[in-house]
């Protein structure tokens, strides 16, 4: 799927991915500061991702994982700082919305500090359980 807006385009064809920039930007965030390399190519090749692209290349990403049927988590959301501010999360959030694999009954997401953002997508916080290994 691709979508285009002005000078932006978002597309999930997962040829257009840039390894480089994904695993600067993961190792930027709170989240994934230590993750090892093969394991961000690895889990982007696993899941569904959409790359956020300029006329100069990647400036952003999201990563979808589920069934396509009852569940997704939406996860690796990133946006470059040099291109924050620009309203791209929130284009970047409506191609995730419309995306086949996110038509479930269940999707899921975590974040310390974007909760305005995904609330304008019907999300609501809450709490679950984890493990971690």
């Amino acid at each position: 799927m691709k979508w285009t807006n002005e000078d932006i385009f978002i597309s999930d064809d997962k040829n257009l991915l840039d390894y480089d920039f994904i695993i600067k930007g993961l190792h930027t965030t709170y989240w994934a500061p230590g993750r090892p390399e093969k394991t961000i190519i690895a889990s982007f090749e696993a899941s569904t991702a959409l790359g956020v692209y300029d006329n100069n290349g990647q400036i952003g990403f999201a990563r979808l994982v589920g069934d396509g049927f009852t569940f997704c988590w939406i996860c690796d959301v990133y946006i470059d700082p040099n291109h924050r501010g620009r309203g791209l999360s929130k284009f970047l959030m409506d191609c995730v919305m419309q995306h086949p694999i996110t038509q479930v009954k269940l999707k899921v997401l975590k974040t310390k500090n974007a909760h305005g953002l995904y609330e304008q997508y019907g999300f609501t916080r809450s709490e679950y359980m984890e493990q971690r290994s």
